[in-house]
C-alpha cells in the first residue's frame, strides 16, 4: 500500500542519510589516521579499533576530542607534502632543464648574470 509522505518525512529521511554518510566519514578518517600513525603502537591501534565497532559513536567522539590536533596536523603534514609535487597550474610539477636554460638566457639578455655564470648555469642544468 502506498502511502503519501509529506515534506517533512522526506527532510528527515534526507538529514539522516546526510548525517550517517558524515558519520561514515569521520569514522573511515579516524581508521586511516590510526593507520597512519607512526607514534602509535600496534595494540593501542587495535584497542581503538575493538572500541570503534563495539561502541562507534562514542569512541570517535572520545578519539576527536583525545587526538583530534594530532589528527588535524598529520593530515596538514599530509597536504603540505603533496602540494609540493603540484605546480600552479594543477599538475604535477616535473624538473625541465631547459626552463632553467630559458630563465638563465633571461637574466643573460638582461645583463644581470654574466657569459660565465650563464655557461656554469648551463653546465650544472645539464649535468644533473
Amino acid at each position: 500500500m502506498l502511502t503519501e509522505y509529506g515534506f517533512w518525512d522526506i527532510f528527515s529521511g534526507l538529514f539522516g542519510v546526510f548525517v550517517f554518510v558524515a558519520y561514515l566519514v569521520v569514522l573511515f578518517t579516524i581508521i586511516a589516521d590510526l593507520f597512519r600513525d607512526t607514534e602509535l603502537n600496534g595494540w593501542a591501534k587495535a584497542v581503538w579499533l575493538i572500541f570503534l565497532v563495539f561502541v562507534p559513536f562514542l569512541t570517535a567522539l572520545v578519539y576527536v576530542i583525545a587526538r583530534g590536533k594530532q589528527l588535524a596536523a598529520r593530515q596538514r603534514e599530509r597536504r603540505a607534502i603533496a602540494n609540493e609535487y603540484v605546480d600552479d597550474r594543477g599538475g604535477v610539477s616535473t624538473y625541465n632543464p631547459n626552463d632553467e636554460i630559458a630563465k638563465a638566457q633571461g637574466l643573460l639578455r638582461d645583463g644581470t648574470i654574466s657569459q660565465a655564470e650563464y655557461d656554469r648555469i648551463q653546465a650544472d642544468t645539464y649535468s644533473q
